[in-house]
């Protein structure tokens, strides 16, 4: 896991990490902005430093296909196939938190869903 918002495209021609900007990347990068302003911790951009020390998410986002490359993913399938919008959302750098660390979670991301939602 990580505490990241992740965009479009999470896959490129050359099948490296490198930035692969979409025709909407500009949108994805509302889109994207829109979720992690709301979460303090994920809009530093460095959430994960004991686990991932040289990780770094200006903002809190990242195109997918820079961070790591995904070919065939389900996120690029919807944009290019369905013209559906969207975005992966990491919530934490824990991939299976325990249950009573739920309420914290809802509390760090419960501004950010409401904002996330508006940009409908």
């Amino acid at each position: 896991g990580s505490l990241v918002v992740n965009y479009p495209f999470d896959d490129d021609e050359q099948g490296i990490a490198i930035y692969s900007k979409s025709p909407d990347d500009a949108v994805f990068q509302k889109l994207a902005l829109a979720y992690s302003k709301e979460n303090a911790e994920m809009y530093q951009g460095s959430p994960c430093k004991d686990m991932y020390p040289a990780e770094y998410f200006p903002h809190g986002i990242t195109n997918g296909a820079q961070w790591y490359n995904v070919p065939g993913g389900m996120q690029d399938w919807n944009y290019l196939h369905t013209n559906c919008f969207e975005v992966t959302i990491e919530l934490g750098c824990v991939k299976y938190p325990k249950a009573e660390e739920l309420p914290k979670y809802w509390a760090q991301n419960r501004r950010s869903l409401l904002q996330f939602m508006k940009q409908v």
